[in-house]
């Protein structure tokens, strides 16, 4: 990490363009290219000079420049930040003559890379960088603004500083297990504190599923009969004509995805191909595709424009076991009659049955707001921790095993040097998370920092 490098920070065609320089250059090789008031290698740390950009004489550009002063950086380094117009003539030229006077092209995630070297963030904090650059929408912002500002790291710490505790009066009891009359451990209370720290684990590793949920959208998928008006449905949602509606029977025969956003979270709404029975070869791949869809979808819009049987309804319940169901009754413009089979189904009573117009766009704020709600999504706040990468959850599953052997050990009284081995395993496992007291290996570091754009 001696060299310094370079990148263009913000997006070609704007009005303003921002280059990125860091490394123990910076300053140097700016003095290079720049000229303004004083001398840039005396320029006073967050300060922001007037000057040009200069090649042999020749005025590139009238430029801002920042200075940023190690370690308050966000690399931790001495860096520049060049606020130029944004002429890609204009970038591309300064970047050049960055690079002629000693700096190099950063790499995708670099200048992240060398904050979490230099200390400045763990790596659950740099993946949260990421993840707010690619943030869509309220609850993805709010995900990463919380681990980006340390929520996830500091729950971690405190159940670090726990496991030590227990780690320690194990270890503090195997010193003096010659005197039998000193207790400095009391298994129901490490039982206790065990059975706590587990308990925050498992919660944090189930977050999981709902930050997969919110990270790629929340998968719904609108199921019925052929021609029932799914894919005019489709349309009314996503307020565009994406699918085909016809009155022909099996005009849909494969899936038809797109996303809305509803209250701040992201739905990805699936259109599937009509359930009938058919002898085409090709609708039936379709329909096949359908039952697979509901198996992947977390909320299920079964739709029909004329009531259904009781044996309908029983089936639609039977394939949607675990799954959020909305009943929606549709085409109300033309048809007036009401769904009145609770009394006599009670599973029906606590499933909401929308009455709508897709045609017309009849209750179609009420179904969305169905939805939303469906979906079970809780109210975010940048305190609340949702795991959402995969990197982290793997960990936490591999923590949730390792205390449960603790908690076996407890209870059976098992040796206290072989429960704090399992405790160790607990807290490696924990600090894989952060990369915080771990040698975290290149391959790791490349994969993590290599899906970041460059400049970031």
């Amino acid at each position: 990490m001696n060299d310094t490098i370079c990148a263009l920070a913000t997006a070609a065609g704007g009005a303003i363009g921002i280059i990125r320089i860091s490394g123990s250059q910076s300053l140097e090789i700016l003095s290079n290219i720049f000229q303004g008031t004083g001398d840039v290698m005396s320029y006073p740390a967050n300060t922001i000079h007037f000057g040009r950009i200069i090649s042999q004489d020749q005025i590139i550009d009238e430029v801002l420049v920042s200075i940023f002063r190690a370690p308050h950086s966000y690399t931790g380094e001495d860096s520049v930040e060049i606020s130029c117009h944004g002429s890609r003539y204009i970038l591309n030229k300064v970047i050049e003559l960055l690079i002629q006077n000693g700096c190099r092209m950063a790499q995708p995630g670099e200048y992240t890379q060398r904050a979490f070297l230099n200390g400045k963030m763990d790596l659950s904090q740099a993946e949260a960088v990421a993840d707010l650059i690619a943030s869509g929408n309220k609850a993805t912002h709010q995900m990463a603004m919380s681990q980006l500002r340390g929520q996830f790291s500091s729950e971690l710490t405190k159940l670090r500083e726990q496991l030590l505790k227990l780690t320690s009066l194990l270890e503090l009891e195997l010193d003096f297990s010659d005197h039998e009359e000193l207790e400095f451990a009391d298994r129901s209370e490490l039982l206790t504190i065990a059975n706590k720290i587990n308990n925050r684990v498992t919660t944090l590793a189930h977050s999981f599923e709902t930050g997969q949920a919110l990270k790629n959208g929340i998968p719904v998928a609108i199921v019925g009969k052929t021609n029932v008006g799914k894919s005019t449905l489709l349309n009314k949602l996503i307020r565009d004509d994406r699918a085909i509606v016809s009155s022909v029977h099996g005009t849909t025969r494969d899936t038809i995805e797109d996303v809305i956003d509803i209250n701040g979270v992201t739905f990805r709404f699936i259109d599937t191909a009509g359930i009938r029975q058919t002898t085409d070869e090709v609708e039936q791949i379709g329909i096949s595709r359908t039952y697979s869809t509901i198996e992947k979808a977390r909320v299920i819009l079964w739709i029909f424009d004329t009531d259904p049987t009781k044996e309908e309804i029983k089936e639609i319940l039977e394939q949607t076991k675990g799954k959020s169901l909305i009943i929606i009754r549709n085409k109300i413009d033309i048809n007036s009659s009401q769904i009145e089979y609770q009394s006599s189904i009670p599973e029906l009573n606590d499933i909401p049955i929308i009455e709508i117009s897709a045609k017309q766009g009849i209750n179609i704020d009420k179904l969305e707001q169905a939805i939303f709600e469906s979906a079970n999504i809780p109210e975010l706040s940048e305190q609340d921790i949702i795991v959402s990468s995969a990197r982290q959850y793997q960990p936490l599953v591999k923590a949730h095993e390792n205390l449960s052997r603790v908690l076996s050990g407890l209870e059976s009284g098992l040796s206290g040097d072989l429960i704090s081995e399992d405790l160790r395993l607990v807290l490696d496992d924990l600090a894989d998370i952060t990369g915080q007291g771990r040698i975290v290996s290149n391959e790791i570091l490349g994969n993590i920092f290599t899906h970041f754009c460059v400049g970031k």
